[in-house]
């Protein structure tokens, strides 16, 4: 088999390559059905994704090629309603812009440091960072604890820019101003969703493609670097000009048996989602769309509330916690999770007990988020340079081994074809 591109995972990035490509191509998806993290189950009456997927589009043309194809009643539009859960406090995220909301004593401990932190001009890692912007009570109250519970690691093995623009920076004139205007804004700050779910999206994305081309239940086995020769699961082996790989980046080195030095440097966590539903709302969260929990007492790090954000009744919810990435998730761990999940809920007051958990679907993602760490970076970048002279592109969240949304790997993918189809011509 012949074929110009060769995608391996029909996740968002590698089905958005697809529709753009102007060229032959061949789609490889190990599971049974494409979108990769951003699947939906439905069942039982509940609405549940993967994880908590919500499409803040900034490009109209992205947008377009969703919203034309969808019925208008088949879509929310929300403004996002999101909190801190401190102290037993409801607090306005972000947490930094928001210290005036807290008891008396913190909130002068917070102003206080603020004032009193030192900036550098150069900081050594993703914690000196918080010190230096936010000062001592911000960082340990909030940022630092809930950081690394996210992430699920030492906060000073993260790059500087670990978060990039998703981390919602402002000074201290900003954060005064917002005490009184609230004029904090951030990049997410109203989004969109399917009734039915995320996948939804996913769906109109492959149903433009040419079935034909989609192999699902395959995996690429081995691969020729020299030749351009892959090798399937199902024993075909395929020839391609272009092998575009969405599958993470750690899992693509460890297929072609490479780069062992740099697999080990290569960090990030795991996450277990657990996607819970129950007869009964929630007797205190009635508009909140998801929480932020930095208590190092509580086993999850946020929370989400599907019901929520559908308009819907009974409460429909997703966890999160996270690991390292030698860390197993066992049915065991699981169930330890599950039943400590639902004692943290109690004492919290988000569900109480008269509420039956109905039917739950835990989920584990490995890798979730990747580390950023300035020097493995730049010994990624210069990989990707290595494989881009062999007609190796290796793109999407975790393809590429970078921290960025949906629409940036779509607009990463769509990118890469048309200048691969322009190279062509």
């Amino acid at each position: 088999m012949k074929t110009t591109n060769l995608i391996i995972g029909a996740g968002i990035s590698g089905l958005t390559y697809a529709n753009f490509t102007k060229d032959d191509y061949l789609l490889v998806e190990k599971e049974d059905r494409v979108g990769g993290y951003c699947k939906t189950i439905m069942r039982n009456g509940y609405v549940w994704d993967y994880a908590g997927h919500f499409f803040h589009f900034n490009t109209q043309e992205l947008k377009d090629m969703f919203l034309k194809k969808m019925r208008e009643e088949d879509i929310i539009y929300n403004q996002k309603n999101t909190k801190i859960l401190y102290n037993g406090l409801l607090i306005d995220f972000p947490f930094q812009a928001n210290i005036h909301q807290l008891e008396k004593q913190e909130f002068i401990d917070c102003l206080y440091d603020l004032f009193q932190k030192e900036e550098k001009e150069k900081y050594d890692n993703f914690l000196d960072m918080l010190y230096g912007k936010f000062g001592k009570s911000i960082v340990e109250k909030f940022l630092k604890p809930y950081n690394e519970k996210l992430y699920a690691t030492d906060l000073r093995n993260l790059d500087v820019d670990a978060m990039g623009r998703f981390f919602p920076y402002a000074d201290k004139e900003a954060i005064i101003r917002n005490m009184k205007e609230e004029k904090m804004n951030s990049y997410n700050s109203s989004f969109l969703y399917p009734k039915k779910g995320a996948e939804s999206f996913i769906q109109i994305l492959y149903q433009n493609l040419d079935k034909e081309k989609v192999l699902l239940n395959t995996s690429v086995v081995k691969i020729d670097i020299e030749k351009k020769q892959a090798t399937l699961s199902n024993g075909e082996v395929v020839e391609y000009e272009r092998l575009i790989n969405t599958m993470p980046l750690n899992h693509f080195l460890e297929l072609l048996g490479i780069r062992k030095d740099l697999l080990k440097e290569m960090s990030y966590n795991k996450v277990l989602v657990l996607n819970l539903g129950f007869d009964k709302p929630s007797p205190s969260m009635k508009k909140e769309h998801w929480l932020y929990i930095p208590d190092a007492n509580c086993n999850y790090y946020r929370v989400g509330f599907y019901n929520n954000i559908l308009g819907e009744e009974k409460l429909s919810m997703y966890i999160e916690i996270g690991y390292g990435k030698d860390e197993e998730i066992t049915k065991e761990e699981i169930q330890k999770q599950l039943e400590l999940t639902l004692h943290n809920l109690r004492k919290s007051g988000i569900i109480d007990e008269t509420m039956k958990l109905v039917d739950y679907e835990p989920i584990v993602m490995s890798p979730a988020y990747v580390h950023i760490n300035t020097e493995t970076t730049k010994k990624i970048d210069s990989l990707k340079e290595e494989f881009q002279k062999e007609g190796i592109y290796t793109i999407g969240r975790y393809g590429a081994w970078i921290y960025n949304s949906m629409e940036d790997s779509m607009l990463k993918a769509k990118e890469l074809a048309e200048m691969l189809n322009t190279k062509k011509s």
